[in-house]
């Protein structure tokens, strides 16, 4: 049995006020590292940069949009359900920053870029947010763009040739206004918990 080793108490005082500073220490890290309800993904090697045509026929990346944080979702005009409730959200979202909106960028990247021509697009993008944009490529790029955002998307054939439907990635990216991309934003994560997350990055 190892001897015990007693400490003077001015000895064990320092040591006590070292470990609690060391306590306070790392508490403080914890405050200051902000919460955020989506999935915090910053660092991430994918989803850092896009070169993409905006439906006013605009090249774009994300430099183009510094100073505001971009919400990114990829998707079709044709989707029955998971693109208009997405969009719809973010115009609530938008609503929801009140005075701050007009620093949120919507982007919306199609999927489907054979049937969404330009004037389709912004037709579409209207009727949710005139600020909002969509964006699209060639067919013959958009893998390699959808690779960079690790999106999953397939076609599915319907009774006619140009009737196909697209199952595709729900979430949304979130970036930064230094066009940093922080978080992943799962679908139907809701309007509040949104422009909470926004409001954390825009501070």
């Amino acid at each position: 049995m190892k001897p015990s080793i007693a400490l003077a108490p001015s000895a064990r005082r320092i040591l006590l006020a070292l470990a609690a500073g060391a306590l306070l220490a790392l508490a403080g890290c914890a405050e200051d590292k902000p919460k955020f309800n989506a999935i915090d993904i910053t660092g991430a090697e994918y989803a850092r940069d896009f070169q993409l045509t905006d439906h006013n026929g605009q090249a774009r990346s994300l430099k183009d949009f510094k100073g505001k944080a971009v919400l990114l979702f990829f998707g079709y005009t044709q989707c029955p359900d998971v693109c208009p409730t997405s969009l719809a959200e973010l115009a609530e979202v938008k609503k929801l920053l009140g005075a701050q909106g007009d620093k949120l960028q919507g982007l919306f990247v199609t999927l489907d870029p054979q049937r969404d021509q330009p004037e389709m697009l912004k037709a579409y993008m209207t009727n949710f947010d005139p600020s909002f944009l969509a964006l699209y490529t060639s067919v013959d790029k958009l893998p390699e763009v959808a690779k960079e955002f690790k999106i999953y998307y397939k076609k599915v054939d319907g009774p006619t040739p140009t009737s196909y439907t697209l199952d595709h990635s729900a979430g949304s990216y979130l970036f930064d206004p230094e066009g940093h991309v922080r978080l992943y934003v799962r679908y139907g994560s809701g309007a509040p918990a949104v422009a909470a997350d926004i409001k954390q990055l825009l501070k």
